[in-house]
């Protein structure tokens, strides 16, 4: 009889198995033809591309009519050859929107990786993917771990999927109902993406400085009513918007840095510190206690 039900427990078990398993491929196959869909709707943009004269120069240029992606920025951003722009460059080119280094990268990825990436795609006007990058990179490196694909997923669903306020400074690519590309019948020409002001030094000093530390405590007020912290009164005590700025933010191997950029840098870090001291402070009630 025990043998008897230990063969059903493993043939149940076995079932359960492989029906996590179908719905994970399903996920997979589910995540792949969004991404598929995005590319083609790129190349669909792309192909709307028309010579025009510039009565200045007296040069022929491209101009584009695009209905899903702000081409101009994607130009600006990717090096595309606009004469050979094919159906697997435009996959190209959406597989690193979101972090992966090419297309087959993204067909062989995680379940977990997959999901990530189009949260990525969908959050783009939170969080650009070199910012999400960085993001990752400085939590590593100053937890000394190294996050594998479902612990990522966590920390974006917690600190950006579902967490309004966060607002990217980079390009968002996407083009939204609202949103017109950046250089609509224009010749198309390299701009920088951030000020031209660098931040070459540190300590930071005088107006910029003042600045940087009413930023801080103006997006720490922000993150505290969105964690609801237990003791918020004690995460106050421990908050020092001087110390973040001075001694936490920037580091001196990240200079030169453009400043609107380390500006944005105090949205994306802050909710983690903030938690952190969060943290400490239930520490300290459980030890009063």
């Amino acid at each position: 009889m025990q043998t008897y039900l230990l063969i059903i427990q493993t043939r149940l078990r076995t079932r359960k198995f492989r029906i996590v398993k179908l719905v994970q491929k399903e996920c997979i196959m589910k995540t792949i033809e969004y991404f598929k869909l995005q590319a083609k709707n790129l190349h669909k943009d792309f192909k709307t591309k028309k010579h025009y004269l510039d009565p200045l120069s007296g040069d022929y240029f491209y101009e584009y009519e695009p209905k899903f992606f702000d081409v101009d920025a994607i130009l600006i951003s990717f090096n595309i050859d606009q004469d050979n722009f094919t159906l697997m460059n435009a996959h190209h080119i959406i597989a690193r929107m979101v972090g992966f280094d090419k297309w087959t990268e993204l067909l062989k990825a995680s379940s977990e990786a997959l999901e990530l990436a189009k949260l990525l795609f969908d959050n783009m006007h939170k969080i650009h993917i070199e910012e999400w990058q960085d993001y990752l990179a400085r939590n590593e490196h100053d937890n000394d771990v190294e996050f594998n694909d479902g612990a990522k997923l966590d920390i974006f669903k917690t600190v950006f999927a579902e967490v309004d306020g966060h607002e990217s400074f980079r390009m968002d690519y996407r083009l939204a109902k609202n949103k017109k590309p950046l250089n609509v019948n224009h010749k198309i020409k390299p701009r920088k993406k951030m000020s031209t002001v660098k931040i070459t030094a540190l300590p930071l000093d005088g107006a910029e400085r003042i600045e940087f530390i009413s930023t801080a405590n103006s997006v720490f007020e922000q993150v505290l009513q969105r964690i609801e912290p237990q003791h918020p009164h004690l995460v106050r005590q421990l908050w020092n918007a001087e110390e973040y700025i001075d001694d936490i933010l920037l580091k001196p191997d990240m200079l030169p840095i453009d400043r609107d950029y380390a500006l944005s840098l105090i949205d994306a870090f802050l909710v983690q510190h903030v938690i952190g001291l969060a943290v400490d402070t239930d520490d300290q009630d459980v030890y009063r206690s």
